[in-house]
């Protein structure tokens, strides 16, 4: 359903919220908050940034062996909150999330500075560890191992693609009369509809 007209109509927005939010000045425009479900049905939500988005929809880079990896493959359903306070502006975005293909993740991959590649070999994400000893160590040996070689990525680090199922547009207003916009998917195709505040 990407070629639908209310469907290309959310994400033409939402790239125009995007341009407007990297005018801002602030450190990281495109960071989101990601909430994903357990297997057991256990929400879980951390700050990610989004490395890239089309009319598929948006992308982030993770190891997909950390806590919200396997949350995906143990239930691919996720959620994304971008809140930029200075416009007074949020989107909501909700669907099925998969990886990217592994072009685009190596593409992506080979943008990494030096020391990012090399920390997400040494990172076994979200493993309890001793101390910071330890994960230093971890990355002097990585270091140590790739030294004066171009650095692969690990295989199970990779890009996750949220393909959309509801877009919802929220812009402050005065007396709390919050804008709400939201595009969702139905079985005949995308809506559009206000929503109350």
């Amino acid at each position: 359903m990407e070629d639908d007209p209310i469907y290309l109509a959310a994400i033409k927005r939402f790239d125009q919220v995007i341009k407007d939010a990297q005018t801002l000045g602030l450190k990281e425009p495109t960071a989101v908050a990601l909430a994903t479900v357990s297997a057991e049905g256990r929400p879980s939500v951390r700050i990610v940034l989004m490395r890239g988005h089309d009319a598929r929809g948006p992308v982030f880079y993770t190891n997909s062996q950390s806590r919200k990896g396997r949350e995906l493959a143990a239930n691919p359903q996720a959620a994304l909150c971008f809140y930029w306070d200075p416009a007074g502006l949020q989107v909501r975005i909700e669907g099925r999330v998969e990886p990217v293909e592994a072009q685009q993740s190596d593409l992506y991959w080979s943008t990494r500075p030096r020391e990012s590649q090399i920390a997400a070999w040494a990172s076994q994400q979200s493993q309890p560890m001793q101390d910071d000893a330890e994960l230093k160590q971890q990355f002097e040996a990585y270091q140590h191992e790739f030294s004066d070689q171009i650095i692969t990525r690990p295989i199970h680090w990779y890009g996750y693609r949220l393909l959309p199922d509801r877009i919802e547009f929220w812009t402050s207003r005065p007396a709390r009369l919050h804008e709400r916009t939201l595009y969702e998917r139905s079985p005949a195709g995308w809506t559009v509809a206000r929503l109350q505040p």
